[in-house]
C-alpha cells in the first residue's frame, strides 16, 4: 500500500512550515490514500508541495504528529539516528553531573521525537509510549535502545491518561533485558534515593526537578548561615511524594523537615531515603493528609516555616480546566503565605501545561494579595538541563515555578 497523504486546508499550512510538530484536526483538508492510524503520511499543502512527514491518528485530535520536516524516509535508520542525537544531546549534562546514575534521555517532542519518553535510572530504561504512533514501534525502539545503550532491561510504564486521547488503554511491564529491582537506587547530586519505577509517580521519580532541589539546598545554607536569629531552620515540603526535597533541605542545614502527602507508601519510601542517607530521625517527620487540609489546620494553629515547597501534581489536564485549576493553585498559595515567617521563602510550583508562566505568576500575585503579605521573586525556576523545551514547541515548558521571599 502506498503511503498515505494529509492535504493541508489552504491558509493552514505556517505552523507547519514553522516547525510546531502537531497537526490538529481542523487544518487538515482530506487523507488521501487510506492510511491506517499509525501509519506513517506525507503532509503536504493544498497545491501537493511537501511540507512534513509524520505518524496518523485519525482518533486523536492531534491527528499528524510530525518526525521531520525533509523529505526523507522514516526507516530503521532513521529511528536510530534520532535516538543517537538525542542521547548524545546529553554530554554537556552527564559532564557537568558526572556521578548521577539518573536523568532524561529522550523528552518527547523536545527531542524531536513526539510522544516518546526515555528516562534512565542506573542500569535501566523506562520508556512512555504517549501516542499511537510510538505504540506501533515501541518493540523496535526497545531493540534499538538496547543496540545503543546496553542497559540491563527496559521496562514501559505507558500508564498515563493522556493515552486515552488516543485510542489506547494502559500498559506495563518488560519490554526487554531483565526486569527492574523495586525499589532500585540512583545516585543524584551526592544522595542516594530509592525509586520505584514500576509503581512510582510518572517513570519513578520527578527528574524534572533536580536543579530545583539543588536550589533548595542552597537557601536552606543562605538562611542558616546569614539569619542571627534564626534558632532552628523549619522547612514544610508538601505533596513531598518520596522526599526529594526533603533530603535536599536537611543536606542545606534544615534541623526539621516536615514532609506531608497524601500516599502512605510514597510516604513509607520517603523514610526509607532518608534512613539510607544517614539523617537522624528526629529531624524529619513524615505526615500522610490531604494537603489542603493540612495548610488549613496549620494556618488555624499559627505554624510557622522558615521555607515552604509547594509542588502539587497537575491541576489542569486541558484548557477546559484552568479555571478550577487557577482556584487550586490561589487556595494552596495563600496558605503558604500565612505559614511563612517573615523573611522566609516559598518555593512554589505548577506543572500543569495549560497554565502559562504568565497565569501562574498572576494566581500566585491574588494569593499574596489575600494574604496581605509582601514578597519578592528571587528566581524563576523550570525544569531541569535534560528535559530541554524544543524553540518551536512552547507547550514543552510545562514546569514553571517561583522562588519567593516573603515578608
Amino acid at each position: 500500500m502506498s503511503e498515505g497523504i494529509i492535504v493541508i486546508r489552504k491558509g493552514r499550512e505556517k505552523p507547519i512550515v514553522q516547525q510546531h510538530p502537531w497537526i490538529f484536526s481542523g487544518a487538515i483538508e482530506a487523507a488521501r490514500g487510506d492510511p491506517a492510524p499509525g501509519d506513517i503520511v506525507t503532509v503536504t499543502d493544498y497545491n501537493g508541495a511537501f511540507l512534513a512527514r509524520g505518524y496518523w491518528n485519525p482518533r486523536s485530535q492531534i491527528q499528524v504528529r510530525i518526525l521531520t520536516w525533509q523529505d526523507e524516509p522514516i526507516t530503521r535508520d532513521w529511528w536510530r539516528k534520532m535516538l543517537r542525537r538525542a542521547i548524545k544531546g546529553r554530554d554537556r549534562y552527564t559532564y557537568l553531573h558526572t556521578r548521577d546514575t539518573a536523568l532524561r534521555l529522550v523528552n518527547a517532542e523536545n527531542d524531536f521525537l513526539p510522544g516518546l519518553v526515555i528516562d534512565r535510572y542506573g542500569d535501566w530504561l523506562v520508556l512512555q509510549a504517549l501516542t499511537l504512533g510510538i505504540e506501533c514501534r515501541k518493540g523496535l525502539l526497545a531493540e534499538l535502545l538496547m543496540e545503543l545503550i546496553a542497559p540491563a532491561g527496559i521496562y514501559e510504564r505507558s500508564d498515563v491518561d493522556v493515552r486515552g486521547k488516543e485510542g489506547l488503554s494502559a500498559s506495563s511491564g518488560v519490554l526487554a533485558g531483565q526486569p527492574p529491582a523495586s525499589p532500585l537506587a540512583i545516585i543524584e547530586n551526592d544522595f542516594t534515593l530509592r525509586v520505584d519505577i514500576v509503581n512510582g509517580h510518572k517513570t519513578g521519580y520527578y527528574l524534572d526537578q533536580r536543579a530545583n532541589r539543588t536550589v533548595l539546598k542552597e537557601v536552606c545554607l543562605e538562611k542558616a548561615a546569614s539569619d542571627t536569629q534564626l534558632q532552628q531552620l523549619r522547612v514544610l515540603n508538601l505533596f513531598s511524594y518520596t522526599g526529594g526535597f526533603g533530603l535536599y533541605a536537611l543536606g542545606g542545614g534544615a534541623e526539621w523537615v516536615v514532609n506531608v502527602d497524601a500516599s502512605r507508601d510514597a510516604l513509607e519510601l520517603a523514610e526509607a531515603n532518608f534512613e539510607l542517607n544517614r539523617f537522624p530521625p528526629n529531624r524529619a517527620e513524615f505526615i500522610q493528609a490531604d494537603v489542603f487540609d493540612y495548610l488549613r489546620d496549620q494556618a488555624a494553629e499559627g505554624a510557622l516555616y522558615d521555607v515552604i515547597v509547594c509542588d502539587p501534581p497537575k491541576f489542569a489536564h486541558n484548557t477546559g480546566q484552568v479555571e478550577r485549576a487557577a482556584r487550586g493553585y490561589k487556595d494552596l498559595n495563600l496558605n503558604c503565605f500565612r505559614l511563612v515567617k517573615p523573611g522566609g521563602y516559598l518555593m512554589t510550583f505548577s506543572c500543569s501545561g495549560a497554565i502559562s508562566a504568565d497565569l501562574f505568576q498572576k494566581i500566585i500575585f491574588g494569593a499574596l494579595a489575600d494574604s496581605r503579605r509582601q514578597a519578592q521573586i528571587i528566581q524563576h525556576l523550570t525544569q531541569a538541563e535534560d528535559h530541554p523545551v524544543a524553540l518551536t514547541f512552547p507547550e514543552g515548558a510545562y514546569l514553571k515555578g517561583l522562588l519567593l521571599r516573603v515578608y
